[in-house]
């Protein structure tokens, strides 16, 4: 099994990434939907887009904040979506 990883993303506008992955796919992921319906302390300040679009690729991954505050599985990534976080 090959490990799919993050090459590079670039805002999309509202809440959106265009996402590249080591295998030469993409997809446009819109993270709106997941931050309006599952609110947490942690991720709410990602709901303004000045906070939102300062994302950036560590380790393969796309991530917010200086300790990783918010982070997506890149299985889901890949697959276009992001699933509801489970508390």
């Amino acid at each position: 099994m090959k490990i799919i990883a993050v090459t590079e993303a670039e805002y999309a506008g509202e809440h959106r990434l265009r996402i590249n992955f080591s295998d030469g796919t993409s997809q446009v992921v819109d993270f709106g939907p997941f931050l309006q319906n599952h609110p947490h302390p942690q991720h709410n300040k990602y709901r303004q887009l000045a906070n939102f679009k300062r994302f950036r690729i560590e380790r393969g991954n796309v991530v917010w904040g200086r300790d990783w505050d918010l982070i997506f599985p890149v299985s889901q990534l890949h697959q276009g979506y992001v699933a509801p976080a489970v508390y």
